[in-house]
C-alpha cells in the first residue's frame, strides 16, 4: 500500500484579478502558507501557465515547475475542464459553452472543436515536461439535454451519440498515451460521462482504452444518490486522481434531485466546504488506500455558504488529519511465531 500525497488545492476556483490569486508565483505561496503540499493547475490562463509553451518548451516548463517549487508546493496536475468540454457540444449549448473559448473561435462550432482537441494534446506534451502521470478533463456533452427520456429517445440516438464522443476522443487517448499520462474524467452532470453506467458506456466504444481513466469526486455522486463508496470498489483501478469535495443531499416534498431550477443555496444538493457536509470522507480515505491509490488528494472548493478563503484553509488541515499513514508491518506480528516450509507441512499433518 501506498501512503496518499497531500494535501493539495485545485487553483481553478481562486484565480482572480486580485493578490495574491493573480499570478503562479502569488498563489502558489498563499497555498503553502495554508499547507498545501501541492496545486493542481487549471490550464485557461496564461498568467499561471502558457499552456502551448509548455507543451513545445522544456526549458519554459522546468521555469513553471520550478515557480511552484520554490513557492514551496509541486504541481500535482493540470486541468483542461473547460477545453475538455468544447470538444463535445450539442448546438443547444453553443452560445453558452462559446464563452470557454477565445474569440478567434466563437460562432464557429467546428473551429472551436479543433481548437479544444489542439488544446488537450498540447495538455499531455505539457503534462509530461513537467513530470506529471495524469490529467483532467471533461467529456463534453452531445446528449446530455436528453438525459431524462421525454418525448422518447429516438432508436439508436445513444450509440450514435456515444460513438461520436469516441470517434473524438479515442485519437486524443492515443496522445496521451504515446506520452505516458493517463486522462482522467470528471464523472459530472452535465456531462454525458456523468456515472458508472455513462463511463462503462465511452469505455466499451473506446476498445477499454487504458489512458481512459477517472478523478474520483464523491460530491457529484451524493446529489445523484448514488453510492459513491461502491464506486471505488468497482473503479478503483481506474481511478487515477481525487477531489476532495463534499456535498449534502436533503430531498423533501418540494424538490430532489432535479432541484426545481433552484439557486445553489435553495437546492436539496448542493456542495459544502469540507466537513460541512455528508461524504464520509473515513470511509473513503481508507477504501483508496486499501485499493494502493497512489496520486494526489486535491481539495476541490465549492460551496454554496462558505466564503473560499476559509474553505481553503480549513481544507489543507482536514485532508492532512484523512491522509492514512500506511502502516510497514501487520499489527499482529508481535506473535508470530516464524514459519518455514517444514514446519508449515508439520502444521497441516503432511
Amino acid at each position: 500500500m501506498t501512503t496518499i500525497k497531500g494535501p493539495a488545492i485545485f487553483l481553478a476556483q481562486f484565480i482572480g484579478d486580485q493578490a495574491p490569486f493573480n499570478d503562479l508565483k502569488s498563489v502558489c505561496e498563499w497555498a503553502a502558507g495554508l499547507g498545501y503540499k501541492g496545486v493542481q493547475l487549471p490550464t485557461g490562463d496564461a498568467r499561471f501557465i502558457d499552456l502551448q509553451k509548455a507543451a513545445e518548451s522544456k526549458t519554459y516548463a522546468d521555469e513553471i515547475k520550478g515557480i511552484a517549487n520554490v513557492a514551496g508546493v509541486e504541481i500535482t496536475e493540470l486541468s483542461t475542464h473547460l477545453q475538455g468540454q468544447l470538444v463535445a457540444v450539442n448546438p443547444a449549448y453553443d452560445s453558452l459553452f462559446d464563452a470557454f473559448a477565445p474569440d478567434k473561435v466563437k460562432n464557429h462550432p467546428k473551429a472551436r472543436t479543433e481548437w479544444a482537441v489542439d488544446q488537450l494534446k498540447f495538455a499531455a506534451k505539457a503534462s509530461q515536461n513537467l513530470g506529471l502521470n495524469a490529467s483532467v478533463t471533461f467529456s463534453g456533452a452531445l446528449i446530455w439535454h436528453m438525459v431524462y427520456p421525454w418525448p422518447q429517445r429516438p432508436a439508436g440516438l445513444v450509440d450514435a451519440a456515444f460513438d461520436e464522443l469516441a470517434k473524438r476522443w479515442e485519437p486524443i487517448l492515443n496522445i496521451y498515451d504515446e506520452h505516458g499520462i493517463d486522462l482522467c474524467y470528471e464523472i459530472h452532470p452535465g456531462e454525458d460521462l456523468h456515472d458508472g453506467v455513462s463511463y462503462e458506456r465511452f469505455l466499451s466504444k473506446v476498445n477499454n482504452h487504458k489512458r481512459a481513466n477517472l478523478l474520483y469526486d464523491p460530491s457529484h455522486f451524493v446529489l445523484q444518490a448514488m453510492d459513491y463508496l461502491e464506486y471505488i470498489d468497482i473503479y478503483h483501478e481506474r481511478i487515477k486522481m481525487f477531489h476532495v469535495k463534499d456535498a449534502e443531499f436533503n430531498p423533501t416534498g418540494r424538490q430532489g434531485v432535479y432541484g426545481g431550477y433552484s439557486d445553489w443555496v435553495d437546492r436539496a444538493g448542493r456542495f459544502r466546504s469540507l466537513g460541512d457536509g455528508q461524504v464520509d470522507f473515513k470511509a473513503i480515505f481508507s477504501k483508496l488506500t486499501q485499493y494502493d491509490y497512489t496520486g494526489w488528494a486535491v481539495l476541490e472548493w465549492e460551496c454554496a455558504l462558505k466564503h473560499p478563503e476559509d474553505g481553503a484553509r480549513e481544507g489543507a488541515p482536514f485532508i492532512k488529519d484523512h491522509i492514512i499513514r500506511v502502516t510497514e508491518r501487520a499489527f499482529d506480528d508481535f506473535a508470530a511465531s516464524g514459519s518455514d516450509d517444514s514446519f508449515n507441512k508439520s502444521l497441516l499433518g503432511i
